[in-house]
């Protein structure tokens, strides 16, 4: 029987980038953002606080754009502090390079298996899974596969050593595009 489980965002990442004030490594991003006006021109940041001490930085989303080259949709969610556009904005590579930020995903997402418990596993029982991510969250599939099953990670190594997991992707770095899995218990 072929079973879908999902990983899912819970909040936005921690911005991983160095602190001025504190030398601290974390900020995190609310979903507040600062849109200025130079004439034609417009400059809009995503504001992150640092975790330890505070500190606010911009990150640079548009930098001296023209103000017809912006699409509408774009500046009212700008001027909304639109939750959802940070983040697409911190999911955007593009972004990411030009702030020179990475993303901290710890504690940031969840795996929905679509089952209140762990799928009982019986003793000549086949699980199919599809994996699918809602967000580019890099993850080890070991782990993703571990917690869904219930199992400890070493388990899963040994599983996957023996033959009884068997994937087209490989299990042991990391990964945040859909895969699929079988499980033979």
């Amino acid at each position: 029987m072929l079973q879908n489980w999902v990983v899912m965002p819970t909040c936005l990442p921690l911005v991983l980038r160095r602190c001025h004030t504190c030398a601290s490594g974390h900020f995190r991003a609310n979903g507040k953002f600062r849109v200025n006006a130079h004439h034609k021109l417009l400059d809009a940041w995503l504001l992150a606080l640092c975790t330890a001490c505070g500190e606010t930085v911009k990150l640079t989303v548009l930098e001296r754009t023209n103000v017809r080259s912006v699409r509408p949709e774009l500046l009212d969610r700008l001027h909304d502090n639109d939750p959802g556009l940070a983040a697409e904005l911190l999911q955007d590579p593009g972004v990411r390079r030009r702030n020179r930020i990475a993303l901290d995903w710890r504690d940031a997402w969840r795996l929905d298996t679509g089952e209140p418990d762990h799928p009982a596993r019986g003793d000549h029982e086949v699980l199919d899974v599809s994996v699918r991510f809602a967000a580019p969250i890099p993850v080890r599939p070991v782990r993703l596969i571990a917690e869904g099953c219930g199992l400890a990670r070493a388990e899963v190594e040994r599983l996957h050593v023996e033959g009884n997991l068997v994937s087209a992707v490989r299990l042991s770095g990391r990964l945040s595009g859909d895969f699929t899995f079988l499980l033979k218990c």
